[in-house]
């Protein structure tokens, strides 16, 4: 399915950043741009689009007003230069939150997620729903039964990992990363180099970390912002 996408933003280079992008996405074709949302608001009317990339900060009518002014809304990712209005755009039903500097892995993480949901994945239990449990190597033998629900956190040892679950602690010799791509992305996130957790089992976040049954897990720099905009998105979903 191709995404018929425009771009809402009144930095030229910001926009010619997100064109160079979405010429990387074979799902994604750039129908039109636009340097404010006054002008893109008949053509999104008349268009029906389904995807717009919207900056916030704006003259005349910022992304956020012009997001609440949509009777029938498509996706949409937002993208500014604060972070202060991640809460309002996911209470308003955007599926991304990008900080610019936009690196191409973080809008590839946006962009995957967008075309997800055109999949048919809007219900997230349903990809849960298909891999409700995994076998992992906890000895040269054993294949350990975990349910994917029971999973608190994942800890990198180096060349192998410690999953912590409900029931109990389980090293097995593999590497955080290529565990990771096994979970389902929309219940488990990278939060540094040495953890994976798993989102709802979050319980409070301050400044560069997060709770999580008690334990105080530090943020890495390069993962903050899509962190906490996922636990937000978690939250009000």
């Amino acid at each position: 399915m191709i995404l018929k996408t425009i771009i809402i933003d009144d930095e030229p280079l910001a926009v010619s950043v997100l064109e160079n992008y979405c010429k990387e996405i074979q799902e994604i074709e750039v129908l039109q741009t636009f340097n404010n949302a006054v002008a893109a608001a008949t053509f999104v009317q008349e268009q029906q689009p389904d995807l717009i990339f919207l900056d916030i900060n704006m003259p005349i009518l910022d992304g956020l007003s012009f997001l609440k002014s949509l009777v029938v809304k498509p996706m949409v990712i937002m993208t500014t230069a604060y972070e202060s209005h991640a809460l309002e755009s996911f209470e308003l039903q955007a599926i991304d939150y990008l900080v610019k500097p936009i690196p191409f892995p973080r809008f590839l993480s946006a962009v995957q997620r967008v075309i997800a949901l055109s999949n048919g994945w809007q219900n997230p239990e349903k990809k849960l729903d298909a891999h409700k449990s995994i076998f992992v190597k906890v000895d040269k033998k054993k294949l350990q039964k975990i349910d994917l629900n029971s999973i608190v956190l994942i800890e990198s040892l180096k060349d192998y990992i410690r999953i912590k679950t409900d029931q109990g602690k389980y090293i097995i010799h593999k590497t955080l990363s290529s565990f990771t791509e096994e979970l389902p992305s929309d219940k488990f996130i990278r939060i540094h180099r040495s953890f994976t957790i798993a989102i709802d089992r979050v319980e409070a976040v301050e400044g560069n970390s997060l709770e999580i049954q008690g334990q105080r897990l530090t943020i890495g720099r390069s993962y903050i912002t899509e962190v906490k905009a996922r636990i937000l998105q978690n939250l009000i979903s």
